[in-house]
């Protein structure tokens, strides 16, 4: 990558500022899934071992209102940082500030703080989230030199990533984990090892155009599945009965197709349910589970019927597709995977995936990843990332600010 790693700083002494993406799952203030905690600890440890003042900060939920505030501080993260680390880590309460201030100038070379929510800045004008200038220039003027850890964030400008790199033309990095996602999901797209397939799926093909266009483009094959498959049925002039479907796009979707020449794979059987209109809206997850189940060609699925994963034979056929694949690309679930009798698609996905021999096999965040880890296959994959909409923008091509403002490799 042409852009500065930590490992191009020097550290010993410094006050470094990171930018962690620590938006855990919490319930009731307690941390749910500490994966995120647990990715950056290789950058912290470096910090650390290099002799580093590491100066942390993240964002955590959505600040709107006063109420916000209370469950969406950081204090239960620092804890379980600490716990992970095996070393003090100093909670400070405030995004600015003193107490702050204070805190840092009585920091000795390895101590470790964390300060309070950068969302906490959005409470009066959104100065986090619309990269205030004074707001960055205040975090940059805490420290000697940036890191930027959070892919999550990455497709956003904000003040504690663009804001501050901004005040470090000659000293602002990635992490380990920014650089690793750089390196995998862009190594995959950029210059691939071929054959290279992407497996697309998900609900909507209106999320996903400019991934679908700019992997058409760099792709082997694209295969399609999830509830997306559905426009693409529609396109080709087939029922879809009361499946997902969005009508808005069934000519793009046919003007995908005729110009994929032949490199789009659609799914050829799916998984039917006969539920009714009222028993979905009142309860979808609980009507669906009791409902009896049907395995349906593409050109047999009847108007009463909804397709929620893919049937046997697309199983077989998307192996079959996948044989001798060199990278792999996979974003959005085959079905329903939150259900158990329509998570076999999704399931089938990683088993193929896992034993693929000599491949790259990358999953893109959101729930292909939620999927994935949850069926217990997170350690079958060369990599799965930890930014759901960094990574699909990344797929698409476009340029991150996250990245981007960091320093170049001279």
């Amino acid at each position: 990558m042409t852009k500065k790693s930590i490992r191009d700083l020097q550290l010993n002494g410094k006050k470094v500022l990171m930018r962690v993406d620590f938006n855990v799952p919490m319930k009731g203030g307690v941390i749910t899934d500490d994966n995120r905690i647990v990715q950056a600890l290789p950058t912290i440890k470096y910090a650390i071992e290099q002799g580093g003042k590491v100066i942390l900060f993240s964002h955590l939920g959505r600040i709107k209102e006063e109420a916000d505030l209370a469950k969406n501080s950081l204090a239960p993260v620092a804890k379980r940082l600490e716990e992970l680390l095996g070393q003090p880590v100093k909670f400070v309460p405030v995004t600015r500030g003193k107490e702050l201030e204070d805190a840092i100038a009585n920091m000795k070379n390895g101590d470790v703080i964390m300060f309070e929510n950068t969302r906490y800045e959005d409470l009066n004008g959104k100065k986090e989230s619309k990269n205030d200038p004074e707001l960055g220039a205040y975090w940059a003027s805490l420290g000697d030199v940036f890191v930027n850890d959070a892919f999550g964030t990455a497709h956003r400008a904000h003040a504690s990533n663009q804001g501050i790199a901004s005040h470090f033309p000659n000293d602002s990095a990635a992490g380990f984990l920014l650089e690793k996602e750089i390196k995998f999901i862009g190594g995959a797209v950029d210059n691939p090892v071929r054959p290279f397939v992407a497996i697309l799926g998900g609900a909507k093909v209106s999320d996903k155009i400019s991934v679908i266009e700019n992997l058409l483009n760099k792709a082997d094959k694209v295969m399609i599945c999830g509830a997306m498959a559905y426009t693409f049925f529609k396109a080709q002039g087939l029922e879809v009965g009361k499946s997902k479907c969005e009508p808005d796009f069934v000519d793009y979707a046919k003007g995908l197709l005729e110009k994929a020449n032949g490199k789009i794979i659609l799914p050829v059987d799916v998984v039917t349910v006969t539920v009714s209109d009222e028993d979905c809206a009142a309860d979808f997850f609980g009507a669906i589970s009791k409902a009896e189940t049907r395995v349906a060609s593409v050109n047999d699925i009847k108007p009463e019927e909804q397709g929620l994963d893919c049937g046997p034979k697309t199983i077989a056929l998307f192996a079959k597709e996948l044989e001798g694949a060199k990278t792999v690309v996979w974003n959005g679930p085959a079905g329903v995977f939150e259900v158990e009798k329509f998570a076999v698609g999704t399931k089938a996905i990683c088993e193929t995936l896992a034993n693929l021999k000599g491949a790259t096999t990358i999953i893109g965040g959101g729930d292909s990843a939620a999927a994935a880890i949850s069926m217990g296959y997170e350690k079958k994959f060369t990599h799965i990332s930890t930014g759901g909409g960094a990574s699909l923008e990344y797929l698409e091509g476009k340029a991150l600010p996250g990245v981007t403002c960091l320093s170049d490799v001279k």
